[in-house]
């Protein structure tokens, strides 16, 4: 390597430590104004994001900056691979931020710090006339920086691949197609048939003790309490500073103990993927999960492959009779089991079962795609949220906070960000296909610690964070393309049994 080009990566290094410091800045004013910060305190935030903005977006488009990674690209094949991987990563960013206007980034960036105040203030009020109009602010702008970026592409494409590489919406369609075909008829036997009782998960569970029970489950899924704490918020959320410092977030029912159990299990999924990146990436743009669907497929895995099966839920029964032996004690593992998975089409994406979860999920990107067409207005979105729910899920919505409030992705800008959770949860059902060919999974899941598994994920996810493509990781993952049966078969075996069908 040359004294030239030495001297370049060092400044790629510096570089991406100073980017890495507004990151840590804005996020943990985020995460301040989600969890413990007084009510009416959103207009100091909005102005300090702001001026964070202000300095990212200035020092990721420079004429230094743009200068620095075009000559590192002129010489990639002299860098490690790490640093060509740098260099690629910083690339895709500065040719979208370069072509949005600075004034509209900064005071897009002051809108999503309003709109998280606006929405919460809005859902707890059922108020959604109030959230109108930031949300339009959101989507106006979101449609417009994706014409700003890819003038020639569909805004809703170039939106997709922001959240999962690749993707487009005749990928999307043809996916969802291939669940409605295989679920819809399965939610219908399933109605025709004796249902689940599962009323002892709604009863009286103090918030203490949930969070004893959050403990437990964070130990037993390994994750090292020393570099992940769980907050409380409205809308559960992971957070990663570093891969030693991430932040999960849940939000505790008195009356329902499943509830916040299973946002802990989902968040740690995503934490132990954000946990177990390789010490290399720290400080650069690799650190990280490389795509939504990859790290949805991460936190749906554990939630629901792993939390929701039965030799897991059997193994942490006698932690629920211990706790809850009023709601427990005579509750055999079988039964508890069934309680857990019961399926039935119902109105809040975050307490759906597996089975129907996907249906939740084409609500809003059938939404998304109306918008980004034009065919809708922030107007319409009420009625047409209530009209799917009604075709989808067969469910009247009765109010706007039980129906287009009740999620926090919009309001954070994460427009096409919901099909990550439907595709990460198809992509869970390959990954476990393999994952048996050299694990005991049940026999694991059943012994009071699941650090074998997320071991094996470790080996061919976690540590790689960003170093690939979401497509190119899967592939090397599961050694195939992606098949969405995989998924189908996975829920059509499993709902069969605990149903009898």
């Amino acid at each position: 390597m040359t004294e030239e080009l030495k001297l370049k990566t060092e400044q790629l290094a510096e570089l991406q430590k100073k980017l890495y410091a507004f990151n840590y800045a804005s996020s943990s004013i985020y995460l301040d104004g989600a969890t413990v910060a007084p009510r009416d305190t959103e207009e100091g935030r909005g102005e300090a994001l702001g001026i964070l903005s202000e300095y990212t977006y200035e020092l990721a488009t420079s004429k230094e900056t743009i200068e620095l990674l075009d000559y590192l690209k002129e010489h990639k094949d002299e860098l490690t691979p790490h640093q060509a991987r740098e260099v690629e990563l910083l690339l895709r960013d500065n040719d979208y931020m370069k072509n949005i206007p600075q004034d509209e980034y900064v005071a897009y960036q002051k809108i999503l710090s309003k709109a998280d105040y606006v929405w919460h203030r809005a859902k707890e009020e059922n108020d959604y006339e109030s959230f109108k109009p930031v949300l339009k602010d959101i989507f106006d702008y979101n449609i417009r920086f994706a014409k700003y970026y890819k003038p020639d592409e569909e805004p809703y494409n170039t939106q997709l691949n922001m959240f999962e590489r690749g993707l487009t919406m005749d990928q999307c369609d043809k996916f969802f197609a291939t669940l409605r075909e295989h679920i819809v008829p399965l939610i219908k036997k399933i109605g025709e048939v004796p249902q689940v009782d599962d009323s002892p998960l709604y009863g009286d569970f103090p918030i203490e003790k949930q969070k004893e029970l959050t403990k437990y489950l964070m130990n037993y899924m390994g994750i090292d309490p020393h570099h992940c704490v769980c907050g409380e918020t409205e809308h559960p959320f992971t957070l990663e500073f570093t891969k030693d410092d991430v932040r999960i977030t849940t939000h505790y029912f008195e009356n329902n103990v499943a509830s916040s159990m299973y946002s802990v299990i989902h968040e740690g999924g995503h934490a132990l993927y954000e946990l177990g990146g390789a010490d290399e990436h720290k400080y650069t743009v690799v650190a990280g999960g490389v795509s939504m669907g990859i790290h949805e497929s991460q936190s749906r895995f554990f939630e629901n492959i792993i939390g929701r099966s039965e030799a897991f839920t059997g193994a942490i029964l006698p932690k629920f009779k211990e706790m809850f032996p009023e709601q427990f004690a005579d509750i055999t593992p079988r039964r508890f089991y069934e309680m857990i998975n019961k399926a039935q089409p119902s109105l809040i994406r975050t307490e759906a079962d597996e089975l129907t979860y996907a249906l939740h999920v084409m609500v809003r990107y059938e939404i998304e795609k109306k918008m980004f067409a034009g065919e809708l207005t922030v107007d319409d979105i009420p009625a047409e949220w209530n009209k799917l729910y009604k075709e989808y899920l067969g469910v009247d919505v009765p109010n706007d906070r039980e129906g287009c409030l009740q999620d926090s992705h919009w309001s954070g800008g994460s427009i096409g960000y919901f099909p990550s959770y439907a595709i990460g949860s198809a992509y869970g059902a390959q990954m476990l296909a393999k994952m048996r060919e050299d694990v005991d999974v049940e026999a694991v899941c059943a012994s009071g610690t699941l650090k074998p598994i997320s071991d094996w994920l470790s080996e061919r996810i976690y540590q790689y964070a960003s170093m690939y493509d979401p497509k190119e990781l899967f592939e090397k993952v599961c050694g195939a393309p992606f098949d969405p049966t995989y998924y189908t078969d996975y829920l059509e075996k499993k709902y069969s049994d605990i149903y009898n069908l």
